[in-house]
């Protein structure tokens, strides 16, 4: 029996500061508000404390979350803890999830709102076949150093023939 191809739920990402992420990744990416900023802080009296406790340990105190939602109704978690670090340098060869990707027909204008909002362009957009198939890409950084993917076309269309 072959396994079902689960579908995406969400992602959860950390921010320096939860309100101005929100209003960027809304204002730049059009994504919806679910639940408005709220604060978590560590106890076992309720489940959600319970479950923190369960991921993160003991010690956390508190930290905000919000949660959003993408076009295609996948979860965006957005959490702002009060210890947190903006990495200093890409380190994409570290085990972990290192990047997300959005869609947009319109990649050359997306990435300019992403860079007027205070984001930055981290390449040139580039085109998975050259003069054969209109598919393009770029890494972007959001305000905060979280670095994503935009892509012209789906992923499945950018895939199926194989790009390289």
């Amino acid at each position: 029996m072959k396994t079902y191809p689960r579908t995406f739920s969400h992602i959860g990402i950390s921010v320096p500061n939860l309100e101005k992420a929100a209003e960027f990744y809304s204002e730049v990416m059009g994504w919806y508000h679910i639940m408005e900023p709220t604060v978590i802080t560590e106890e076992s009296d309720t489940p959600i404390g319970q479950m923190c406790i369960d991921v993160f340990g003991k010690g956390w105190g508190s930290f905000k979350i919000a949660h959003m939602s993408t076009g295609d109704k996948i979860g965006v978690e957005m959490f702002e803890f009060q210890n947190n670090e903006t990495p200093r340098d890409f380190e994409y060869w570290k085990t972990s999830t290192f990047h997300f990707c959005v869609q947009d027909p319109d990649i050359e204008g997306l990435v300019e709102k992403i860079v007027e909002h205070g984001g930055r362009q981290r390449m040139p957009i580039r085109e998975y076949y050259p003069g054969e198939k209109p598919y393009k890409m770029c890494y972007v950084e959001d305000p905060f150093g979280l670095i994503f993917e935009v892509y012209s076309h789906s992923y499945e269309l950018t895939y199926s023939q194989g790009a390289y």
